[in-house]
């Protein structure tokens, strides 16, 4: 796409998003790549690549190897601990000084969009940097400060303080449900929204990949960013070609003041 092109999309998108009183934000996991955070599959390499990831992502898998699961999450937080917001996490905050309280629906399991000021974020699925009781054995989530607890880390997860079984990452795994709560208010915004952005995902992965559709039904003006081709292209009423700490500045100045 030429230059010129591209302009004229991002003037178009921004207009529709200048005449915008609800708009909600959908983001995957394109944008926490651009700051150095693996997608899932990515996040198999060096000790870890001779694993599936799906086969750690599991109840079973858990319940089998508590230890394995375990480790791998311990590395996974250290990846996000190092990554910083990029400049597409910076826009959608700086968006909110024009749409105060911006939903921003979130795929990703790091806490990137909460640093770079976004105060309105959905986790649909999870927090990686949290951990809870494996049975939710004071009702869903039983979050668990592991920092206060005293273990052998050589031995696996530490054991929940409440009921003395398992402490997992607070993320959600294969074959579970999303987090009632999170999904809900997600669909709500989905279905308020007069613009969505969809930035960085695949729209492979359900349900958050319904989403777009639900605000598409609604009466909603789709902006797709993204540098690839998405399951969401085909959908999106405008889609600019290019990663979101490209494309969200651009977007961002053409709003103006």
């Amino acid at each position: 796409m030429s230059d010129t092109a591209q302009h004229d999309l991002i003037q178009r998108a921004a207009e529709r998003l200048r005449n915008s009183q609800r708009p909600a934000v959908l983001t995957g996991a394109g944008v926490s790549k651009e700051s150095g955070v693996p997608t899932f599959r990515d996040a198999v390499e060096g000790l870890w690549a001779k694993y599936d990831p799906m086969e750690l992502a599991t109840p079973g898998a858990f319940r089998k190897n508590p230890k394995l699961v375990w480790d791998w999450y311990e590395y996974r937080r250290g990846l996000v601990r190092t990554a910083q917001p990029n400049p597409g996490h910076d826009a959608l905050a700086a968006l909110e000084s024009r749409f105060p309280g911006l939903p921003v629906i979130t795929q990703n399991v790091d806490d990137l969009h909460e640093q770079a000021g976004s105060t309105n974020v959905i986790h649909l699925h999870g927090n990686i940097a949290e951990s809870k009781c494996f049975f939710d054995c004071q009702g869903s989530p039983t979050l668990i400060d592991v920092s206060q607890l005293e273990w052998d880390k050589e031995n696996g997860p530490p054991a929940c303080p409440h009921c003395g079984r398992w402490v997992r990452p607070n993320v959600v795994w294969y074959g579970e449900m999303l987090p009632g709560d999170q999904l809900q208010t997600a669909m709500l915004a989905s279905q308020r929204a007069d613009v969505m952005l969809v930035i960085g995902t695949s729209g492979l992965v359900s349900p958050a990949a319904s989403l777009p559709g639900v605000a598409r039904h609604a009466g909603a003006t789709l902006i797709e960013i993204n540098p690839d081709y998405s399951a969401i292209t085909r959908i999106a009423d405008i889609k600019l070609d290019g990663p979101s700490g490209e494309i969200m500045p651009r977007l961002l100045a053409a709003l103006g003041d």
